[in-house]
This record gives structure tokens, C-alpha cells and sequence, in this order.
């Protein structure tokens, strides 16, 4: 007869032994803290400078501290995942989902950042940085797979090339980094 209170030991469950269901960004938690020290950093600068001008006061502190918090939420990255037929980005307060399988358009765009802009069939869009994907090839893998199955199926309308683009690029990428380790460089 068993009680409430008899102990037990406690088992971990096994994980699946088949292929990996979501990656996400490795990188990611880099990212995180990299922006957290540069609004670290200009805190204790601003900080430093008031202290030493002899203007530093509490509401001026409080300031500069409002001022890092706001670089730290313009720094701060987005972490972007994928599984079979999905690519999410979840940024603060909003996480953003394609499906892409259903991808309908997918557009490059060119500015201070390159951004890759996804479009589906669903209606939904997301933005990631072309760079999160040379990174993070599990990330590319589960785009170019559901890629291939919206070109199959006919609902890739628009932005083969720039995929086709990405793709030759990440393998220039995968293959200069092979060479690199392997010493043929």
C-alpha cells in the first residue's frame, strides 16, 4: 500500500531519439548580451561625464538610465526558431510566424541591414537578418525545406532567385569554413 508521502525516484524523461523537431538561433544569447553591455556601457559613460562636469544629480541619473534602457530595446535582438513547415521571430512583445510550406513571396531588402522579408499564404510576414541563417544552418535547413515544398506545390509566387541567392551563399559560407579548419585555405 502506498502513501502520499512515500518518495520515489524521480526519472528524466528521454528525449526523442529522432531528428531535431525546433532549432533556433545559437547565437542568440550573444546577441542578448552584447546589447545589454553596450547600454551598460553608455550608462556608465554618461555617468561618468555628469560626475565629472559636477552636474550629476538623482532625476539626471535617472535620465541616462532611461536613455540606456531605450538603446537596450533598440539593440535587442530578435530570437528567431523553426520547426517542420514553420519560422518564427519573437522579438519583446510579439512573436511573428510564417508558414513555409505556404511561403508566397520572399524579398530581399537592401538598406543599412539586409533583411529578408517572408510572406504566406496565411497572410502573416516576418523579417529576419540573412546573416541568423549563414549562422545557424539547422535555421536554413528548415527554411530551404519548406521553400522547396511551397515551390513544389506552386504557392512560392515570387523570390526563388533570392533564395537560390541565400543558397549559393551559404554554401560559399559552409565551404570557406571547412577549408578554414581543414588548414586549405
Amino acid at each position: 500500500m502506498e502513501h502520499r508521502d512515500d518518495t520515489r525516484p524521480r526519472t528524466r524523461p528521454v528525449p526523442p531519439a529522432g531528428p531535431v523537431r525546433e532549432v533556433s538561433d545559437r547565437d542568440w544569447a550573444d546577441d542578448v548580451r552584447t546589447a545589454a553591455g553596450c547600454a551598460a556601457g553608455l550608462f556608465a559613460l554618461l555617468l561618468l561625464i555628469d560626475g565629472a562636469a559636477g552636474s550629476l544629480s538623482w532625476w539626471r541619473a535617472g535620465l541616462w538610465l532611461v536613455l540606456a534602457l531605450l538603446l537596450l530595446l533598440v539593440l535587442f535582438p530578435a530570437r528567431v526558431s523553426a520547426g517542420p513547415g514553420w519560422l518564427a521571430t519573437r522579438r519583446l512583445l510579439r512573436t511573428r510566424r510564417v508558414r513555409t510550406d505556404l511561403l508566397t513571396a520572399v524579398r530581399p531588402e537592401e538598406g543599412v541591414t539586409q533583411r529578408l522579408i517572408l510572406r504566406d499564404a496565411l497572410g502573416n510576414r516576418i523579417e529576419i537578418d540573412p546573416e541568423v541563417l549563414v549562422r545557424n544552418p539547422g535555421l536554413w535547413y528548415r527554411l530551404a525545406e519548406g521553400a522547396r515544398a511551397a515551390e513544389a506545390a506552386g504557392t512560392l509566387l515570387s523570390g526563388t532567385t533570392a533564395l537560390h541567392r541565400l543558397a549559393r551563399r551559404l554554401d560559399t559560407a559552409a565551404a570557406l569554413g571547412a577549408f578554414r579548419e581543414s588548414g586549405l585555405e
